[in-house]
């Protein structure tokens, strides 16, 4: 049985609207604090599509009112299901801006879970906005991905596990400082910015990391900035080849820290 939902959020942001619309409606934008690598279409009836772990999931644009309005909708399935995304963007005084989320679809048969899992997400998501125009703004990022599996133990044994790695002693608290060696990469150095039961997410001067643990799985999705605020060196092909091997490089790397930590 299908089962309709809509989740909104409102939440203020250190920016002004059209960085706020660069963050949101554009693929290096996105890629600087959502999950995945990501392209968007500027118009209406353009695609945005987001990649993870090789699995890309497209959606239409709906509506394109730069600064102002993005909606996005993905196709439905053959029983009914799909996800809505609508951003709307609002300056106030002080070079800041509302931002509303409104997350809205059908989900499927185990729609309690999946509803749950996009409710306690999304505050974490926009947090990570936050942090992104606070302290990477006019930067952006080579986005992060691993994953593996932790069957048999306990979500404390993980948090355990992960918190060990980087240097962090239990309960994790926001403040306490993070590193960890990775080999073929910078050490991760930072203070912890975010602490829940599902995830810890550390800022360094050059990188937002997040590690997020749930029933048998670790995943973990980064965000390396680029040390110059005016990004990559290169343009056009060259960029997008300079910034798919760096990418593809931090992945096998972080891919291969997690296989060892969970061995």
């Amino acid at each position: 049985m299908t089962h309709p939902f809509e989740i909104a959020l409102d939440t203020v942001l250190p920016a002004g609207p059209e960085q706020v619309w660069e963050a949101i409606a554009t693929g290096p934008g996105v890629d600087s604090w959502f999950m995945g690598r990501n392209t968007v279409d500027p118009r209406e009836g353009g695609t945005a599509a987001m990649t993870t772990a090789g699995h890309r999931q497209e959606a239409v644009v709906t509506a394109w009112e730069p600064a102002k309005r993005l909606a996005t909708r993905t196709p439905e399935t053959g029983d009914g299901r799909f996800m809505a995304f609508e951003y709307l963007i609002e300056g106030r005084e002080g070079a800041a801006t509302v931002l509303r989320v409104v997350h809205s679809g059908v989900l499927g048969d185990d729609w309690q879970e999946e509803y749950d899992a996009l409710r306690r997400g999304w505050p974490f998501h926009l947090h990570t906005l936050r942090e992104y125009l606070a302290h990477f703004a006019h930067r952006t990022a080579v986005p992060v991905f691993a994953a593996a599996p932790a069957p048999g133990r306990a979500p404390q044994e993980i948090r355990a596990l992960l918190a060990g790695a980087l240097g962090l002693p239990l309960p994790v608290t926001e403040g306490a400082r993070a590193r960890a060696d990775v080999p073929g990469l910078p050490p991760l150095q930072g203070h912890v910015v975010w602490a829940d039961d599902e995830r810890i997410a550390v800022r360094g001067t050059d990188a937002l990391h997040t590690f997020h643990h749930g029933p048998g799985l670790v995943l973990l999705f980064h965000h390396l900035f680029h040390p110059t605020t005016d990004g990559p060196t290169t343009d056009g092909a060259d960029a997008a080849t300079e910034i798919g091997t760096e990418a593809d490089r931090a992945d096998a790397a972080w891919q291969q820290w997690l296989t060892r930590l969970l061995a």
